[in-house]
């Protein structure tokens, strides 16, 4: 029988006669703002009171729902037309007339961590689509904090910002240039560490389960890091009961979070 991957098809492949040259918005200074756009993504940073916003461009159809929704506008507020937020992000971004320049959100450190509940650990998952949607359904189900791994991890802004629909200024991020190691300092603070993989030993829903525990989820189309699996306590899989027979790294990690919390809470 053929078991969940949770890490393959995570990038869509090109259609044929696709253009390879899409307009791509600027890199980011990396000593520079971030770039947060899209309704929830503003509203929520708007909101948080420790997300210091250095310029907020709103049309002004946007600016008055933030206003009907009580939202306090800050002063630096610009009222554009879309085309001006548009030339800036590029015609693929879906920004709903908010885009907002701001710091990053202060870092944690791994040893900092309360890992009273749930964690995810993410091992070198690259794209960002799945990074913020991981990250918005770790908000939904009131996950302690998303690990991910210094290198090869999108930054917390744009695309990945969009993604998390406003989770990022709920979920603490803490990046670690060494997972293992991480791993073995959540271990030493009884979390226990459970990989996501297709050849686990068993599926997820009768794994030996307790809080706080960590949920380890591999790269798209490879999986875990040899290292981080033998570090876990326990690797598992998530048996699939439909003729399809492996999910999206994000869509995986949601159904992982609804076993693993259900069978937490009972």
């Amino acid at each position: 029988m053929r078991k969940f991957h949770p890490s393959r098809h995570g990038q869509r492949a090109p259609r044929p006669n696709e253009p390879q040259h899409r307009h791509r918005a600027p890199a980011r200074d990396h000593d520079g703002p971030v770039i947060i756009y899209g309704w929830h993504s503003v509203k929520a940073a708007i909101e948080n009171p420790t997300r210091k916003l250095h310029r907020l461009l709103a049309t002004e159809n946007a600016a008055r729902r933030l206003a009907e929704d009580g939202v306090q506008l800050p002063a630096n507020v610009e009222l554009v037309r879309p085309e001006a937020i548009a030339t800036r992000l590029g015609p693929e971004a879906v920004h709903q007339g908010l885009l907002a320049e701001a710091d990053p959100l202060p870092s944690l450190d791994i040893d900092d961590l309360d890992p009273a509940h749930v964690l995810l650990v993410l091992d070198q998952i690259t794209d960002p689509h799945n990074v913020g949607a991981i990250l918005r359904s770790a908000a939904a189900f009131a996950v302690s904090a998303v690990v991910t791994t210094t290198r090869h991890s999108p930054e917390a802004t744009g695309v990945l910002a969009k993604a998390a629909s406003g989770a990022l200024e709920y979920v603490p991020i803490i990046s670690v240039p060494n997972l293992a190691r991480a791993l073995d300092v959540l271990k030493r603070r009884n979390v226990f560490v459970v990989g996501l993989d297709s050849s686990g030993d068993v599926d997820l829903a009768h794994a030996p389960l307790r809080a706080p525990l960590a949920l380890v989820f591999g790269a798209e189309g490879k999986g875990l890091r040899q290292l981080t699996r033998t570090t876990c306590d326990v690797v598992a899989r998530l048996d699939l009961p439909g003729k399809l027979k492996t999910l999206n790294v994000s869509n995986a990690a949601a159904l992982a979070l609804h076993i693993a919390t259900s069978r937490i809470a009972t």
